[in-house]
């Protein structure tokens, strides 16, 4: 069994072998196919069958085959076929292969025969396989059906009379009944004629089914297409047929999401149909009733959805507010009473009076929390849709309150004033007590005392609610929450506007440096705010923190670390675009380190040791460098010299990280470029960047002749002796070509070659130079 089936994947893989040859060269078409034929037979296994009935569909559908082939090749394939066709055994893939290769023969087939009237065995074949494709039409399972409508289509498409588009070319006229002799001995025109309008129809009964499948339905409507256009003799025929179909007859009720989408492709694929037909014939004779058909389907779809979507119908009249006669005439419900809740003893408030639920939620939800906007944009939707019966009942509730309270307290106040005046004198006690009543004073005073806790109203004697306080957070929590609101402000970072620019015309405030961080509230203001806390919000702590980290009390990064990282990430993602939050950035870590390290000089103890103060300039400008470094181009020059320009100190790592540009000979003017700008705008760089580019001169061939020019003009007494070599051999190769013109030679008009520049031309350049490029930095 085993070495069965390791000759069975044997065979498949040198046949799958052979297919990937005919895919990369046509021309192998006949002798592959001659040769698979006995092997993929009716007496061979199911896996082979399976891989000879798909080959043979690629085969005879693929155009890079011609026509002439496919027909000498057709006749060797319907003994074959035919066999496999009539086996018992049906599997569904081979019987797919096998229709869709009929489909594909039948025209070949056909045109065979009228060149070939004396080849009566290949059509004889080849009706035998159309014979039993009709019989077994409807048994064959689903995707099989879908196959067979299209080799009907094709069946119909021969078998009818197509145009000739030139009567001296046959070969080159579509294959129809058109181009078929009258006499010919195999094809009797009538008959055939008869059985493609008997096919037709088999075809367009699925139009007239009560219940239809919506994947036959579009299937035979996509055939039909080419039918319309390619024969105008049953044209018409399939538009009405068409026409006189409608996918909403086709639901059943319940409505279900699948029958949904059946009728709305069904529809869609109709529609398409009738609306390719009208675009490439306007003038179509039936034009007018497939425009109508068109608005009639999208009418009738829609009245599907609404009566499926559909609940109930509104009542023809209002049954709220009616009489209890009409009430009675029509049925209608009494609407129910809302069940009132009596008031809390007690001083009544605002929100005791309007209250009507017994909820305890409800009643102690505090709508303060909540904007005004949002309130607004809740309460008229609910009002507009609140039941007339229920906010009137609601609204006479609170009427019957207020107006008890009303007399409750109308009544109390004209008891308070009925009250004798000679109780009023009694009840006054003076202020002033004379000394020798000390004693009763006292007793009345624990006499008051003791009555007013009881005259006191409830609310008073609670006292006042104090949340408890939270409880510590730990270093570690601290720091994760600090991280996640980092994390949350770059976030929003993206959603944030630039500042608006101004019109052109109109000029802008410039803030300048006296500006507040905070006071734009743009994406700028944002950056600022965040590169300050991750500067100076930290100062004086690092010190205390980098003394911990030395005794390993310290595991996490702080969160002045987090944020500069995320600044790097945040600059990298786009750094041609943000470039300037990252010379942001670097001004404040300069500004820092400056002021921190003139505080620990001033605050320190000369017989204490050194405290070394923690630097951030140097380490992020380098990191920011090697991020953006490998992607820049001769394109991003401006973008790299202001990044240069306006960071605060150049470095020497700084200028050693330019010069690695020049390991790319296409970054080598970029390279060059930016170093000649520090040198030009940047007096207190400049011999650090003349020394990199002189290292640079030595290092990088490419390099050489740009980084010569600007050496010559800036360290002419330190040109390497290279160059000078060349400048002689160049002096001593213009001398001959000047003494060979005697006419010059003897007038004396030979100049001698004088150098370009002088050691004296870069200091006087140095003189002139405006005093604003010596504070540049």
């Amino acid at each position: 069994m085993a070495q069965q089936t390791d000759q069975l994947a044997d065979q498949i893989a040198r046949l799958s072998a052979a297919r990937n040859l005919v895919l990369g060269d046509s021309a192998f078409y006949p002798q592959i196919v001659n040769g698979i034929l006995p092997i993929i037979g009716a007496s061979a296994r199911l896996e082979l069958r399976r891989w000879g009935a798909e080959f043979l569909a690629e085969t005879f559908a693929s155009p890079a085959l011609a026509t002439g082939q496919k027909e000498q090749l057709a006749a060797n394939a319907l003994q074959t076929l035919r066999e496999i066709l009539e086996i018992p055994e049906e599997d569904t893939l081979v019987l797919r292969h096998i229709v869709q290769t009929t489909a594909s023969l039948y025209p070949l087939v056909f045109r065979h025969i009228i060149n070939h009237p004396g080849d009566a065995e290949a059509w004889e074949r080849m009706t035998a396989i159309k014979q039993e494709i009709l019989r077994r039409w409807d048994l064959f399972p689903f995707s099989v059906k879908i196959c067979c409508i299209k080799f009907v289509q094709r069946v119909v498409q021969v078998q009818t009379h197509g145009l000739i588009s030139d009567p001296r070319r046959p070969d080159q006229n579509e294959t129809s009944l058109a181009i078929v002799p009258r006499n010919h001995p195999i094809l009797a025109l009538p008959n055939l004629e008869a059985e493609a309008s008997g096919l037709l129809d088999r075809l367009l009964a699925v139009f007239q089914e009560e219940s239809s499948d919506p994947l036959l339905v579009n299937a035979t409507l996509n055939s039909l297409a080419t039918l319309v256009r390619t024969r105008q003799s049953i044209a018409n025929k399939i538009i009405n047929a068409v026409m006189s179909f409608f996918p909403a007859k086709q639901v059943r009720l319940p409505m279900t999401p699948t029958t949904r989408v059946g009728v709305k492709s069904m529809e869609r694929t109709s529609r398409a149909l009738l609306i390719n037909i009208m675009k490439r014939n306007p003038n179509h004779p039936l034009a007018g009733k497939m425009q109508q058909y068109i608005e009639r389907l999208m009418q009738s779809r829609l009245e599907v959805a609404d009566d499926a979507s559909r609940k109930r119908a509104l009542p023809t009249e209002p049954t709220d507010g009616l009489d209890a006669a009409k009430r009675a005439k029509l049925d209608a419900e009494t609407p129910p009473l809302m069940k009132i809740p009596p008031l809390p003893p007690g001083p009544t408030s605002f929100s005791q009076l309007f209250t009507l639920t017994e909820d305890t939620g409800l009643s102690s939800f505090d709508v303060k929390q909540l904007p005004v906007d949002l309130l607004v944009k809740i309460a008229v939707p609910v009002l507009t849709r609140v039941n007339q019966s229920s906010l009137q009942q609601a609204v006479d509730a609170v009427r019957m309150r207020y107006e008890t309270i009303s007399k409750q307290q109308s009544a109390q106040r004209q008891a308070a004033s009925q009250q004798p005046v000679e109780e009023e004198d009694d009840d006054y006690e003076p202020e002033y007590q004379p000394m020798d009543v000390a004693e009763n004073t006292a007793e009345q005073t624990e006499a008051v005392s003791t009555e007013v806790p009881d005259l006191q109203p409830d609310l008073v004697s609670l006292g006042p609610f104090v949340l408890p306080q939270p409880p510590p957070l730990s270093e570690d929590e601290a720091g994760e929450v600090g991280r996640s609101a980092v994390g949350r402000v770059f976030g929003m970072l993206a959603s944030t506007e630039m500042a608006p620019k101004p019109a052109k015309g109109k000029s802008q405030q410039q803030l300048g440096f006296t500006r507040l961080a905070g006071s734009t509230f743009d994406r700028d203001a944002w950056v600022t705010l965040l590169t300050r806390l991750a500067t100076r919000a930290p100062a004086g702590l690092e010190v205390e923190d980098g003394q911990k980290a030395e005794q390993g009390a310290r595991k996490k990064p702080t969160i002045s670390d987090s944020i500069r990282e995320t600044l790097y990430r945040y600059i990298l993602e786009d750094f041609r675009s943000r470039v300037n939050i990252g010379i942001t950035w670097l001004n404040e870590e300069w500004y820092n380190d400056r002021i921190q390290m003139k505080f620990t000089a001033s605050q320190r103890d000369p017989e204490s040791e050194d405290v070394s103060v923690p630097l951030h300039y140097d380490r992020w400008a380098l990191r920011l460098l090697d991020g953006f470094l490998p992607y820049l181009d001769s394109r991003d020059t401006k973008i790299f010299v202001r990044f240069l320009s306006e960071i605060p100190e150049v470095t020497i790592p700084i200028t050693q990280r330019i010069a690695s540009l020049a390991k790319d000979p296409e970054r080598v003017n970029l390279c060059v470029q930016s170093l000649l700008y520090l040198i030009m705008f940047r007096p207190p760089a400049r011999e650090m960047c003349l020394n990199t580019l002189e290292d640079v001169y030595q290092t990088y061939e490419e390099a050489r002749p740009a980084a010569s020019k600007v050496l010559a003009k800036w360290r002419p007494q330190n040109q390497p002796e290279q160059q000078q070599q060349q400048q002689q051999q160049s002096t001593l190769a213009s001398r001959p070509a000047a003494t060979e013109n005697n006419t010059a030679a003897t007038n004396g008009d030979t100049e001698t070659p004088q150098p370009t520049t002088t050691p004296s031309q870069p200091d006087q350049q140095q003189q002139q130079q405006p005093e604003q490029s010596t504070a540049a930095s």
